[in-house]
């Protein structure tokens, strides 16, 4: 990550350029912003693969820096607590990230005022989860889905719309509304707070902050076609922000649901303030600066081919798990076509496949699978590993990867048998696994207690965290034990949308 040659992101630039885009807004509306948060504020990892450099806690930093100023409000989708939706980077639900969120941002210094359960319905997974924060002292409210919305303005924009929710109090010039995820109802948390504050005759204002589509880069920008690809499932698409292009003749971009959605909201601000907007278009909303921290537009760009990439093998695997249609994989499959990538581009892709065939050819996979993995390490090597009977290819692989960082000779074992042989006995004869061969959680595990007694495991152990960021492909799924193992090694991640085993259920394994 911090390889200069591989840089293409300042974030000191961005962070300046940024806080006084900010504060410039706040000082146009009376010093009372409402700043809906889109994308992540913590752990961006999408930000910090396709803009090699940019700190994936840079936006939480900006925040820091503006701690006095602001007040923040989290809010989460009552639906997404009900169907115990998933984020994807860290394996937890959203109601998790968002306890996760509560916690990370006091780490920084910076308390969450308020959480907003958004379009309540009495779901009694979402009472539970307010009923959790209450009794650990977090202030929560309740949004209900609003009345008359998308059409009826004028019951939107009443007491028995926007009105109908509760005021959510805050005392800072600047209002962070954020969320875990798209559609967990900042927009209309924003908006109903605005709607009080001009009842109360405050003037408030509202803008938005989203990273991605960066609106100054062109409409084909690699970075801008792999954010297409980071959200497939959600059919969005980067378009020329006509309303911008009519108002001021400048091309400038931004996403079809927000173009789309611009005459409404316009419509609902002037209500709202009973006057004219100030902004004659989506982009005009925006305070995203991120062009100005890129320093290598070459290295964006390939970052951002390899991201589509990334983003291609997740929605096939999500596609023969049932998880997305087809129509999914049809549009990131066209966005590959668009850019001329090939899965083989991903460097790591056929030496995976290559150590699948090796193991096959040896014969020694499991349970008639042949799985392989490979990784790219920081200084371009590639290292392969393949399944076996004592180990995943996945832990096999980080195995000859410390071997090799830590000068090892391939031939040294660094995991006593007696040690395998007493895992695999607990899994096959004591909790009637199928699957004795470890994965990579129960790999790690091994090493690290080989380690207190092994200076060559020690040594393994040690350059572990030289895997961080490194590039790895699987041939085969991993099971919820490798990949487990690898988010906490914080890799990159694909594998072929091919299943380990031909078990059925993964959790008998």
């Amino acid at each position: 990550m911090g390889d200069p040659d591989h840089i293409g992101f300042d974030n000191e630039k961005y962070l300046r350029e940024q806080t006084s885009a900010i504060l410039e807004r706040v000082d146009r509306f009376n010093h009372k912003l409402y700043l809906e948060f889109g994308g992540k504020i913590l752990y961006d990892y999408h930000a910090a693969r396709v803009l090699p450099g940019f700190d994936p806690n840079v936006k939480i930093r900006l925040l820091q820096k503006l701690k006095d100023k602001i007040d923040v409000i989290l809010c989460i989708h009552a639906g997404a607590i009900e169907k115990k939706k998933i984020r994807a980077d860290f394996g937890i639900t959203y109601d998790a990230d968002a306890l996760k969120t509560i916690d990370d941002f006091r780490e920084w210094g910076i308390d969450v005022t308020a959480v907003v359960i958004t379009r309540y319905k009495n779901q009694s997974p979402a009472t539970a989860f307010k009923n959790k924060l209450e009794m650990r002292g977090v202030k929560v409210y309740v949004h209900y889905p609003t009345k008359g919305y998308p059409m009826d303005i004028d019951q939107i924009v009443s007491d028995k719309g926007y009105g109908a929710n509760e005021y959510i109090t805050t005392t800072k010039p600047i209002v962070i509304v954020t969320g875990p995820g798209p559609g967990s109802g900042k927009l209309a948390t924003c908006l109903c707070n605005l709607y009080h504050e001009y009842k109360n005759g405050i003037k408030a204002g509202y803008a938005k902050f989203e990273t991605f589509p960066i609106w100054d880069l062109p409409i084909d920008h690699k970075v801008n076609l792999a954010y297409e690809a980071a959200t497939v499932d959600l059919e969005d698409e980067v378009l020329i922000d006509e309303h911008h292009l009519k108002a001021y003749n400048i091309e400038v971009v931004n996403y079809n649901r927000d173009i789309e959605a611009f005459h409404l909201l316009k419509r609902i601000i002037e209500k709202i303030t009973g006057g004219e907007s100030m902004y004659q278009s989506p982009t005009d909303m925006g305070v995203n600066r991120a062009s100005s921290g890129i320093v290598n537009d070459s290295i964006i760009t390939e970052a951002s081919h390899q991201e589509i990439i990334r983003r291609y093998f997740r929605c096939a695997v999500e596609y023969i798990m049932g998880l997305v249609d087809k129509s999914t994989l049809d549009r990131i499959t066209k966005i590959m076509n668009k850019i001329g990538a090939k899965v083989e581009d991903r460097k790591v892709v056929m030496p995976a496949r290559e150590a699948a065939k090796e193991a096959e050819k040896s014969g020694k996979g499991n349970a008639g699978v042949f799985c392989g993995a490979a990784i790219e390490l920081h200084d371009g090597t590639i290292i392969k590993g393949k399944n076996s009977p004592l180990l995943h290819a996945s832990s096999s692989l980080i195995l000859n990867a410390t071997k090799h960082l830590a000068g090892i000779p391939d031939n040294m074992y660094i995991l006593p048998q007696n040690i395998i042989d007493s895992v695999t006995y607990l899994k096959k004869d004591i909790l009637n696994g199928k699957m004795v061969s470890l994965d990579v959680e129960e790999t790690l595990i091994v090493l690290g207690i080989s380690a207190l007694s092994n200076p060559v495991a020690q040594m393994a152990l040690e350059n572990l965290k030289f895997l961080r960021n490194c590039e790895v492909h699987t041939t085969h799924i991993p099971t919820p034990g490798d990949e487990a193992g690898w988010r906490k090694l914080q890799v990159n991640l694909t594998c072929d949308p091919e299943y380990s085993s031909k078990s059925l259920f993964m959790g008998r394994e």
